[in-house]
């Protein structure tokens, strides 16, 4: 085919060699009937994906053995473009010797980056970065079927940019977690917004639920109002009743350090609140990750302390049990 044809709206010279040789050789193309499953000592998993907005749909094999739940042979069958046939045809390789449970952590960011013919240059023009997509959720949905799951368990609702596949929570706490003021900078952090830009703002190619600019305004206004009323807590926190003052120690501890803390393995536990003229005792308990981890002592505690200093009364001083 010319370098100068189109493909889908798109040059060519935007696909990379991989794709092009895997949209007309695919590897793993083809299906796994039970006898052969049988014959591998394995389980067949059959699951099917369509995508909406192209019409394009895939049908994802696996046999996997239950012994070890180790994916020993995978296949598809793809109807719809070439760059579905070649995302397919990578997923089909990615999971092979994997388990099911390693199979679910593929992202449609893997397969397109496992197309690629350098690190830095894209496998697929923007606009077709949602190919990749239907391998993903392909991948989710015949682990759900291996596990006996709801697809929801693999699933995420609020999906915003479906070529990263970056939920409106996700964005919602990275604007939080590293303060965050620009659409670039979500795209920095997340990857979304960085392919077909449909996400970014009302206009682009697909419509969306949710856009960059307007989470981005929702959640600045919302950490604004939080500060207004952390602030007006922080004037009465000496007045205010012991059950008052656990909920707002504890409203402070969800909004400004329990996030950081669970994006690691880790979480805390507020036990007790004892105040003298000098401080106000926090006793916490350290849990998951943070149990035993050195940092609770030093940088961890310091920054539980700065926060609640800072949002609830100077006085305040942590004591982890």
């Amino acid at each position: 085919m010319s370098k100068s044809n189109l493909i889908g709206g798109a040059l060519w010279e935007e696909y990379s060699d991989k794709v092009a040789r895997r949209m007309d050789n695919p590897v793993h193309r083809g299906e796994i009937s039970e006898n052969e499953a049988r014959r591998l000592g394995a389980r067949l998993i059959v699951a099917d994906f369509g995508a909406e907005s192209c019409g394009d749909a895939v049908r994802l094999f696996w046999a996997v053995d239950p012994q070890n739940n180790l994916i020993k042979l995978a296949r598809f069958k793809s109807f719809g473009c070439g760059t579905a046939i070649a995302s397919s045809d990578m997923m089909a390789e990615l999971c092979e010797g994997k388990t099911v449970d390693e199979a679910a952590k593929i992202t449609n960011i893997d397969v397109e980056f496992a197309l690629r013919d350098a690190p830095d240059i894209p496998a697929v023009p923007p606009q077709k970065m949602h190919c990749s997509v239907m391998a993903y959720d392909a991948i989710k949905r015949a682990a759900a079927i291996y596990n006996d799951a709801d697809i929801g368990a693999y699933s995420e609702k609020d999906i915003v940019c479906e070529c990263a596949r970056v939920t409106r929570s996700m964005i919602k706490e990275v604007i939080r977690l590293n303060g965050l003021t620009t659409v670039e900078e979500i795209t920095d952090y997340t990857k979304a917004g960085a392919f077909c830009k449909s996400c970014v703002r009302p206009g682009g190619h697909e419509s969306r639920h949710f856009y960059l600019v307007d989470i981005l305004r929702e959640t600045l206004a919302e950490i604004e109002k939080e500060k207004i009323l952390e602030s007006a807590a922080a004037k009465d926190f000496a007045s205010m009743s012991l059950v008052q003052k656990i909920k707002a120690v504890e409203n402070a501890l969800d909004n400004s350090i329990r996030p950081a803390l669970m994006m690691d393995g880790g979480d805390l536990e507020l036990l007790d609140i004892k105040e003298s003229d000098e401080h106000i005792d926090i006793y916490i308990r350290y849990l998951g990750a943070c149990s035993g981890c050195s940092a609770g002592a030093t940088g961890t505690l310091y920054a539980i302390e700065s926060v609640l200093k800072e949002k609830l009364d100077a006085r305040a001083r942590v004591l982890p049990v």
